[in-house]
């Protein structure tokens, strides 16, 4: 323990050391001024480098050493959150990063197949000081049936699940066992699939994988980051610690209501309404919608060009929007095309009524040449484009006819028309897409919250629409105004670069004498200081609809509906990505009914599985009452199988003994978390229950509950992905059949506790 407890302070104060050169970096960056403008992006840059760097140092403090092998021939290799060297001597490793390939046998050694390592050391800390050591002597000897199928580091893993839960997810760093490790370090390339059970650890495996990419693709991932998405807001807090614990920081954390950029979709609507906008025939419903704004005037509209009146009538309109439409561009940037051929229509139309000369611009037309030199020439007729295409009545009249749109504007504007709705559920060929009553479902006022629902929506509908021109004017992110801030600052430098140069040699009309302007505009030099926008890859990311992420790892993937997933996939061109969760475990009703049904669209059986089979969270005891309701989900699956046992049978009462139960589970609660679980319906009765229960404790609840509150009252759904020291599941019944897929509600929340589960019916 002394020897360990020395080599452990020896790393602290290396890591110390480090804190202190790049905080002495960071202030000397930022106390520079002045110089080129490469020289003060390049301080802005290193400002970003040391922070973050700063950022991740203090993120492993609290358990930075781990673990120790000792080869069998060799120095020993100490085992961390991140590679320390040491560059006072040779630049030996004082401490291998958990991802580093030289580190992999603290993972995978066995007895059977110790790899060349004869002792695995797990090294249990609180800050700097060593608190115990587990050690395994991986001796071929002592092989058998039992070192094939046994855990790595068995003491380690069984005081890590059952510890106190802290309102926190932990990383596994410490504890990755083999399965683990293999889908953890498995190829960027391809979609790989991780099916497991309740508390198989897919979430912590797939966090992992992310920092183990990150770490191995460094080059490519930085550059184009890596979204995690995850099923709710509460959830994302709740895994939020674990990447910054593994030394990552460039992780976008994302669910399905963030996707489309600017909207933050929190609003609620029924589930059945949620299913509905989920299907995949919304992607034609929304091609109706569209269709339904390029409209035919119902009246003539006239307008005046040198006093004389010219229609836009059905006809014309027609022959305009058949030429846009078969033009093949989207809707706003086919709009351009409308107005041509409107405005050409119209054109004709006055030639027609004031008549024309075709040789009145005709230089070779001589006093004798045919025609009326008072009628229009071909010059007039552009005039009157021109004078067309700018005239007030004209553009009113476009913009009836063929509005420019937003995916907002056309979303709200057909939520809110009955008529609208009545329009876009047939699509352009007859076929029913829609139901009435379902259209009718979809209707809601102006106004109203957008769900996490309409986020894929509107995101298909930006790829059917196209860009507005006005766009880039009207539309400005956070980044087009830093953008504008370093563009201004160019033209400066421009503009000083201009007024240093010789009047000489601005009197000089010498087109071989060249200026800096006239190599380089604001714009390009601009560009230049790119740097300087001061953002990462995953900050440009979460601004941009068409950025493409490096990987996209979707935890909880059951839940995502088709039109979820088709904005995923337009996120991933290259198909890079980790999907973790459980058929078994499907909730919502557009959720996944097979991983075949949801990757057949795009990679057809090309995507690889990965199964989980080994539960850490759940004890036998609790998993045995959950295995009841996942053999009535699919009485062909396999539960997990459970590594412990607490000899606590879960708790059968009645509901009207929630008081009483409550008293007794705080009591021995400790430091530990408590969930009472129900029906969604009524959780704010249930949390009145146990307030009125638990006057003392603090009762988290609501639609972002905090977890590090004593005790949270959640629907099921709200549990998912999440753990407790104890579950109290009230009236199971009523979670059963608050929905058609209840049952694998149930089954949820049976399986969030660690220690005790209580079921009241």
């Amino acid at each position: 323990m002394e020897a360990e407890q020395k080599y452990v302070s020896g790393l602290y104060d290396r890591l110390d050391e480090m804190r202190e050169l790049a905080e002495s970096r960071r202030s000397g960056a930022l106390a520079a001024t002045g110089g080129t403008p490469q020289a003060r992006s390049q301080r802005e840059s290193s400002v970003a480098m040391y922070s973050e760097q700063l950022a991740q140092l203090s993120a492993v403090e609290s358990g930075l050493c781990f673990g120790r092998l000792d080869p069998e021939t060799g120095a020993p290799l100490y085992i961390g959150r991140i590679g320390i060297f040491d560059e006072a001597g040779d630049y030996e490793p004082m401490l291998l990063d958990w991802r580093a390939p030289a580190s992999r046998p603290f993972y995978l050694a066995t007895a059977a197949d110790p790899l060349g390592i004869r002792r695995r050391r797990h090294i249990r800390s609180k800050g700097r000081t060593v608190i115990a050591l587990d050690d395994e002597v991986l001796d071929l000897s002592a092989a058998g049936s039992a070192a094939r199928e046994g855990l790595a580091g068995e003491a380690a893993l069984l005081a890590a699940v059952g510890a106190n839960r802290t309102g926190r997810m932990r990383d596994i760093v410490e504890t990755i066992q083999a399965e683990q490790d293999r889908i953890i370090r498995a190829d960027l390339n391809g979609v790989l699939v991780v099916q497991g059970g309740p508390g198989t650890g897919k979430t912590a495996v797939a966090l992992h994988r992310a920092a183990y990419l990150l770490y191995t693709h460094r080059r490519e991932l930085s550059t184009r980051a890596v979204l995690v998405l995850g099923p709710n807001p509460t959830f994302l807090r709740y895994i939020s610690h674990v990447l910054p614990s593994l030394a990552e920081t460039g992780v976008l954390l994302w669910t399905l209501g963030d996707l489309f950029p600017g909207v933050t979709a929190r609003g609620e609507e029924p589930e059945s309404v949620a299913a509905i906008k989920g299907r995949a025939t919304m992607v034609d419903v929304l091609t109706s919608a569209i269709a339904d704004r390029q409209e035919l005037p119902s009246e003539p509209i006239t307008v005046y060009v040198e006093r004389e009146p010219l229609t836009i009538d059905r006809d014309l309109v027609a022959v305009a929007r058949e030429r846009a439409r078969r033009s093949g561009k989207a809707h706003n940037e086919a709009r351009e095309v409308f107005e041509l051929a409107l405005v050409e229509g119209l054109v004709q139309q006055a030639a027609a009524i004031i008549g024309t000369d075709p040789f009145a611009d005709d230089p070779l037309g001589g006093d004798d040449a045919p025609g009326d030199p008072l009628l229009m020439g071909a010059a007039d007729l552009a005039d009157i484009r021109t004078e067309l295409a700018g005239d007030p009545g004209i553009r009113a009249a476009l913009d009836q006819l063929w509005p420019p749109l937003t995916p907002q504007r056309l979303l709200r504007d057909l939520y809110a028309s009955a008529d609208r709705l009545a329009a876009a559920r047939v699509g352009r060929d007859g076929t029913e897409l829609l139901t009435l009553a379902e259209a009718a479902a979809l209707a809601r006022p102006t106004g109203t919250p957008w769900t996490p629902a309409d986020a894929p929506l509107l995101d298909e509908a930006a790829e059917q629409l196209g860009e507005l021109p006005e766009a880039e004017v009207a539309a400005r992110t956070e980044a087009d105004k830093v953008r504008r801030s370093e563009l201004a600052y160019a033209e400066g430098a421009l503009e000083i670069a201009r007024g240093s140069a010789s009047i000489d040699v601005e009197d000089e009309d010498d087109p071989e004498l060249l200026l800096v302007t006239d190599l380089l505009d604001a714009s390009r030099l601009a560009d230049r200081q790119e740097d300087a926008l001061r953002l990462s890859a995953a900050e440009r990311a979460a601004l941009d609809r068409k950025w493409a992420f490096g990987h996209v790892i979707v935890d909880e993937a059951q839940e995502l509906s088709p039109m979820a997933w088709r904005v995923l996939m337009r996120r991933s061109p290259n198909r890079s990505m980790t999907v973790v969760g459980d058929i078994a475990q499907t909730g919502d009703p557009a959720g996944a009914a097979s991983w075949s049904e949801v990757f057949a669209p795009y990679v057809s059986e090309r995507w690889k599985l990965a199964e989980l089979t080994v539960n850490y969270r759940t004890p036998a005891e609790v998993m045995s009452l959950a295995g009841e309701v996942l053999a009535r989900i699919d009485p062909a699956a396999t539960p997990p199988r459970s590594v412990r046992s607490t000899g606590e049978q879960p708790i059968q009462a009645s509901l009207d003994q929630l008081g009483p139960v409550l008293a007794t589970e705080a009591a021995v609660l400790g430091e530990g978390r408590l969930a009472v679980i129900g029906p969604a319906g009524g959780v704010a009765r249930l949390a009145a229950d146990v307030r009125a229960a638990l006057p003392e404790l603090a009762v988290a609840v609501g639609d972002e509950p905090d977890l590090e509150s004593p005790v949270a009252v959640l629907s099921a759904r709200q549990a998912k992905g999440l753990e407790f020291d104890t579950v109290v599941v009230t009236d199971p019944d009523g979670i059963e059949a608050e929905s058609a897929r209840g049952l694998n509600d149930l089954y949820v929340a049976l399986t969030r506790a660690t220690q005790r589960l209580i079921v009241l019916r």
